[in-house]
């Protein structure tokens, strides 16, 4: 819950500190302008809060693991991935999405600090404790700040400790390692398609390179 806190509140520092100018420059997430990422961001944000008041009664079916499922690559036609941008584009001036995210992304924040990690919630038909659910945010929130500053390289990237718990998630996911050689940083992203590896990284992923990448779904 610790790793879930320090997290989003790095990535709502990070996108509060954006310029304006920032939010129309592309994001690590294909055919996604920053602020349709913050947008998400939002959406993000209501789901935590709807999930922490959605309590359930019977045994958990999910963990912080298998909360994630492999999907294949998005091709651009979901219609919710395709509101985003009409969503994001309706807020108009940069600062009314960070008041947004803030407002709404502040109360996430609080709500899990102040719920009890044994408790058990629903969320995606599945059931899961309030702890594994907000363990599973790390990977979503530790990706997501990887998108915000994709193209921005003065912008600060994620702690070093979110990074190396994201890469652990990811492996137990995928179920298999990345080679040490790789940087937590680049193993996220190779791993999950936001980069394509180079020659030499294609050498040290061996074998693993085609089982690239690993979309979480």
């Amino acid at each position: 819950m610790e790793l879930f806190s320090r997290s989003w509140t790095a990535l709502r520092t990070a996108v509060a500190e954006l310029p304006d100018a920032d939010f129309a420059r592309p994001s690590g997430c294909s055919g996604w302008l920053v602020r349709d990422l913050v947008c998400h961001l939002v959406t993000d944000a209501q789901d935590v809060l709807i999930t922490l008041v959605t309590p359930a009664d019977t045994e958990p079916t999910v963990d912080a693991v298998t909360y994630w499922k492999l999907v294949e690559p998005p091709t651009g036609e979901d219609p919710l991935d395709a509101l985003t941008p009409r969503l994001a584009a309706a807020y108009g001036e940069p600062r009314w999405l960070k008041f947004h995210l803030d407002d709404v992304g502040s109360a996430a924040g609080r709500a899990a600090e102040l719920a009890d990690p044994a408790a058990r919630v629903g969320t995606r038909d599945e059931v899961l404790t309030v702890g594994d659910y907000l363990s599973a945010y790390v990977v979503e929130w530790t990706l997501h700040h990887l998108d915000l500053i994709a193209h921005l390289p003065a912008a600060a990237d994620p702690s070093a400790e979110t990074l190396a718990a994201a890469r652990a998630s990811l492996e137990k996911i995928a179920g298999t390692a990345f080679p040490a050689a790789l940087s937590d940083k680049d193993a996220l992203l190779i791993g999950t398609g936001r980069r394509t590896p180079t020659d030499a990284e294609k050498a040290v992923l061996g074998d693993l390179a085609s089982e690239l990448p690993f979309v979480l779904g």
